[in-house]
């Protein structure tokens, strides 16, 4: 029985190793999976290792503080895998924490697959050097990181975005509005702060006094809220009575999707929620706050002028973004305001989507998987 293990960190590792599971069976019914994983992929049939939940951290400064928790957390994974070999070992994004695993595992001749590349291109480039030597083969999303790392020597192969695959090419906001029970002639705007609880806490205050601001612009606004579990929910919900209490709030859990779809526009956290904004054709505005001293840090490294992927991708500004200081509920909420009263704005930007949405869509997953097993025959062949 061919057995891959596999590493996910946080909800989109989480949805992205969920499909890749499916994928696999899918090729290969009788298969093993072993991995940290979170409900998705536990779901699809993933024996726990550990849960993702132990991994909900994000910057320096946050990294740092735990890092005795997350090394003992990355050797009981590592333990378990020397002890019982997969065939592949796939990591999935959080490649400070994957890396030392990967790394570990291919030096004992095991092959391993790194899936979503890590953003070395923005403020680590000499890390791609190394990567060939600790790794067989690199899964990317996005063509410009295929010839970025294969200039490296990375064995590198551009699968295209998974979430381009789940979300249809055409914009139904009366559909996504009806699977959640919304009023279909309202004009929403979605409010999606992120899945980790260090966003939560900087961000939601934020938004909410943005939609305070929106709301007293427009009274017939309504807002739908996504929370990533019954945590993120509460938390929401506590703070809006506070914050927000005048305000038409709906509160959704783990609808992504749905939320961005159904809604006329979005305030969101940077990641993956906005190439799903993208693939949804949800005007975007995107702001984001880490510790100071990460920012400190980060600020000295990074060498690409923006951090929302939409705006990576196009090299230009497609979404307003707001980082550290500058996410202040008045931008927010003045960018928001920009996209619902600027029809012409907002068709340009849904042609925009509409074609990259055809150039990630690629059935990421089936390549994927693909890619995986291919490693499994070469070694037993």
């Amino acid at each position: 029985m061919v057995h891959v293990g596999i590493v996910a960190g946080e909800s989109s590792g989480d949805q992205l190793g969920a499909a890749l599971i499916d994928a696999l069976r899918r090729q290969c019914p009788d298969i093993r999976i072993t991995g940290m994983a979170g409900p998705k992929m536990r779901a699809s049939g993933c024996e726990l290792v550990a849960s993702i939940d132990d991994l909900s951290v994000m910057g320096v400064v946050e990294v740092l503080r735990r890092y005795p928790q997350l090394r003992r957390l990355r050797e009981r994974v590592l333990r378990f895998y020397l002890n019982d070999r997969p065939d592949v070992f796939v990591g999935i994004d959080v490649p400070d924490f994957v890396r030392g695993i990967e790394s570990r595992l291919y030096a004992k001749n095991i092959k391993t697959v790194h899936y979503v590349a890590p953003q070395i291109w923005a403020w680590r480039k000499s890390r791609a050097k190394t990567i060939s030597a600790q790794l067989d083969r690199l899964l990317v999303l996005f063509p410009f990181e295929e010839s970025f790392f294969r200039c490296y020597g990375v064995d590198t192969r551009f699968i295209g975005h998974p979430v381009a695959d789940q979300i249809s090419l055409s914009r139904d906001v009366v559909g996504a509005r009806h699977k959640l029970g919304l009023d279909p002639t309202r004009s929403y705007v979605a409010l999606m702060p992120g899945s980790r609880i260090q966003e939560w806490k900087r961000h939601v205050d934020v938004f909410l006094l943005a939609a305070n601001l929106v709301a007293k612009r427009n009274k017939e606004i309504a807002f739908v809220a996504g929370a990533i579990n019954g945590d993120a929910e509460a938390y929401f919900l506590r703070r809006a009575a506070i914050v927000s209490p005048g305000i038409e709030l709906t509160v959704t859990r783990g609808r992504s999707h749905d939320v961005l779809g159904a809604s006329n526009a979005a305030i969101v956290a940077s990641g993956t929620v906005t190439m799903e904004g993208v693939f949804t054709k949800t005007p975007l505005v995107v702001g984001y706050r880490v510790a100071p001293i990460s920012y400190f840090i980060m600020k000295r490294l990074v060498t690409v002028q923006h951090i929302a992927m939409p705006n990576v991708l196009a090299a230009t500004e497609i979404v307003p973004e707001f980082v550290q200081s500058a996410m202040t509920a008045d931008a927010l909420a003045g960018a928001t305001i920009d996209w619902l009263e600027n029809e012409e704005k907002v068709r340009k930007y849904e042609t925009h989507c509409l074609e990259v949405h055809h150039t990630l869509r690629r059935d990421a997953a089936t390549q994927a998987a693909e890619a995986v097993l291919d490693l499994v025959d070469r070694k037993v062949s």
